[in-house]
């Protein structure tokens, strides 16, 4: 999304125009749900998803069609079973697409967005549609949205009718600090980075602690693992890898006294054995403990670093999911 953004404005900025697809809403097994997008640009180059396959073709030629046009509009494509000879995709839903036309009017909410998806806090595009065309284009923060929780929730809201209400959010507050910068952290912080997390790596190895090592990092800290410098907060995340229990225990004696979203820690059972033992002998309560993700990941047989790390991304997914 952020770099879709970023495209955007640079296509703006240099006088062209684009379209924006955006997924409104979805139903059945569609492949892909509100708040899928994809900029289509004049020479027919795209950037992002709707899906894929005949509807993503279908929705780029619609798109050079609003372009051309200066219409904006709204269009559901059906995926039955049935309409496999018109679109040639069996997926058994039905998919809502606005096609926006966009130009350097639109550049400050735009930039606007970007920001919003650089930061560290909650936010929400809003959108009003009225025949078809935008009346209304804001990135909103939590105090706007304290104003109706209906509709600014932690999923794409469409309230239908005339005109139509778009919400959705587009950023959660929260980072990922990943301690400890190995093997698996090497592999873990790009996936991070790529579903959208942002990464702190911390690490009390300065050869390990380098922006060259993990160049989608935020952050890079070096510092030691028995008093951190980074002070977490209840939206983030701790994924613990360091190279021996000492390590680990050191870091979640100090994690398990904060309120945080997740706490993950990386080991066999006998080293996380061990670590409980020393949470316990240091005041650490058996609900704190409990709530260790401890083997780390889903439990997907992994056993390579980089699928380590997949399983790892994906429990962070789920969480992420099951907070919202």
């Amino acid at each position: 999304m952020k770099e879709l953004t970023n495209q955007l404005i640079s296509v703006l900025e240099s006088g062209e125009r684009a379209v924006l697809c955006t997924i409104l809403a979805s139903s059945g097994s569609s492949p892909r749900g509100a708040g899928a997008r994809m900029a289509v640009f004049a020479d027919g180059s795209t950037i992002g998803t709707v899906g894929g396959g005949k509807v993503e073709l279908l929705a780029a030629q619609e798109a050079l069609e609003v372009l051309h046009g200066a219409k904006t509009r709204v269009r559901a494509f059906c995926l039955a079973p049935e309409q496999v000879a018109s679109i040639g995709m069996i997926c058994g839903g039905n998919v809502t697409i606005y096609f926006q036309l966009l130009t350097a009017q639109e550049l400050p909410k735009l930039r606007k967005m970007y920001d919003a998806l650089c930061a560290d806090a909650n936010s929400w595009l809003y959108l009003k549609i009225a025949d078809g065309a935008v009346e209304e284009f804001e990135i909103l923060d939590d105090e706007a949205a304290k104003r109706d929780p209906g509709l600014f929730t932690t999923h794409a809201v469409l309230k239908k009718g005339e005109p139509l209400i778009y919400v959705e959010p587009l950023m959660r507050a929260g980072r990922v600090y990943v301690f400890g910068g190995g093997h698996v952290g090497q592999a873990l912080v790009p996936v991070l980075a790529k579903i959208g997390f942002r990464v702190t790596l911390y690490d009390n190895r300065p050869e390990l602690a380098d922006k060259a090592n993990f160049p989608q990092a935020e952050g890079i800290v070096c510092g030691p693992f028995d008093a951190i410098t980074v002070k977490p907060t209840e939206n983030d995340y701790i994924v613990i890898m360091t190279p021996g229990h000492q390590g680990d225990f050191a870091l979640l004696s100090q994690v398990l006294r904060l309120k945080t979203r997740y706490v993950g820690c990386i080991g066999s059972r006998h080293k996380i054995a061990r670590t409980q033992q020393l949470l316990r002998e240091a005041g650490i309560s058996e609900e704190a403990i409990a709530s260790i993700h401890s083997p780390i990941g889903l439990p997907i047989l992994a056993e390579t670093p980089d699928e380590i790390a997949i399983s790892i991304a994906a429990e962070l997914i789920k969480c992420r999911a099951e907070s919202r």
